[in-house]
């Protein structure tokens, strides 16, 4: 039987972990044509069933395959509808110091959620769940998704398949509400949107780097709310669906910053998820008056513990970042986190596994001391 609480837990993370060398060259070597699908999956099986046992000694409550079956937070998960398929990026995404490889998914036929391997993957780690844990599936937002397929347009029309963005939107809800309905068939009860679409409409250089007009991030803010909203809308009780809102992590660089209020009043007061992961790891973040605007008896995981670098923070200054937090969401609505996933994409950020640990379990630490729990 799994742990008899749900998402969000005072000690959290985020859910993506550095893949192991043996990996890495695993996924290399069925690239290369070296090995099959059979064999690959073989070493993600084992080395999945060995992160789950890590998690486990970690004192985690939630369990998680680290995506290693995944290249990349998002993409693979998109490549997993039918009608998108996998392409060439006309353009990398620009982050702090890097650019990310180019790929990126594309429209190539009417949209839908049928059989989608994420489901199997999910089945997989569902089988370790005990009293103490309960399995995290994590996906990119419905927001997401719609973003970047609109956003391919150009290089990739799909005017053949939709007559409209407003068509291709309904199908992209349509799908994440069957891949959503066959988890929870599976047996999952805690979802995870990441998201970055929101923390793009807070950095003015990067709206004015994509042309987006203040009217123009209204109307993405009310787009992103309402293709969301429409995936969650009447889902059973049980199910947890909560949010990581993030501002990119690709190998411990970032893509977007500032503060969450040009979007909180609509994120945190429509958006209607269970919880959100939030990051508060640096100055890029922003202080906390914008958790002012979470509605109703919402939680808040806050990310206080950077996944992009090795050094271990304070526990004093984060307990008393926690006070200070407190002054706008009640102490018993907030729980602690590493701000992102240790490896957002197959390359991982900058540290060991033995760092990324020692985070982990810094988190319990000051969970413990701050709820006792």
């Amino acid at each position: 039987m799994a742990f008899s609480h749900n998402a969000p837990f005072r000690a959290d993370v985020v859910g993506s972990y550095l893949r192991p060398a043996e990996l890495k060259q695993a996924r290399a070597d069925f690239a290369a044509g070296t090995i099959d699908a059979a064999a690959l999956k073989a070493v993600e099986d084992r080395l999945i069933t060995e992160l789950v046992a890590k998690q486990k000694a970690a004192g985690l409550h939630v369990i998680t395959d680290g995506e290693f079956r995944r290249g990349w937070w998002h993409f693979d998960f998109m490549w997993g509808f039918n009608g998108v398929d996998h392409a060439a990026a006309a353009h990398r995404v620009a982050f702090h110091d890097e650019v990310t490889p180019a790929d990126t998914a594309t429209v190539t036929g009417r949209i839908n959620g049928e059989n989608h391997p994420f489901v199997e993957h999910f089945k997989f780690v569902k089988q370790f769940e005990d009293e103490n844990t309960v399995a995290r599936q994590t996906m990119p937002s419905p927001a997401q998704t719609r973003f970047v397929l609109t956003g391919n347009k150009a290089a990739y029309p799909y005017d053949e398949f939709y007559a409209s963005d407003d068509e291709l939107t309904a199908d992209i809800v349509a799908a994440y509400r069957q891949v959503i309905a066959d988890l929870y068939a599976a047996g999952c009860r805690n979802v995870q949107f990441d998201d970055c679409t929101w923390t793009r409409l807070c950095d003015r250089s990067v709206r004015e780097r994509l042309g987006w007009s203040d009217e123009d991030a209204l109307r993405l803010q009310q787009e992103n709310l309402d293709v969301i909203n429409a995936v969650i809308a009447d889902q059973p009780a049980d199910l947890a669906i909560n949010t990581h809102v993030c501002r990119g992590n690709f190998h411990s660089t970032w893509l977007s910053s500032g503060g969450y209020a040009p979007v909180a009043a609509k994120l945190f007061g429509e958006e209607n998820v269970n919880a959100y992961y939030l990051e508060f790891d640096d100055d890029r973040s922003g202080d906390f008056a914008p958790l002012a605007e979470v509605s109703g008896d919402k939680k808040v995981v806050l990310g206080l513990i950077t996944s992009k670098k090795p050094e271990l923070e304070d526990a004093d200054t984060i307990k008393a970042r926690i006070e200070e937090a407190s002054k706008y969401v009640p102490l018993d609505r907030l729980c602690l986190s590493t701000q992102c996933g240790f490896a957002s994409t197959e390359e991982g950020n900058k540290l060991t596994e033995d760092q990324q640990w020692a985070k982990i379990a810094l988190v319990q630490s000051i969970a413990k001391d701050v709820w006792g729990e």
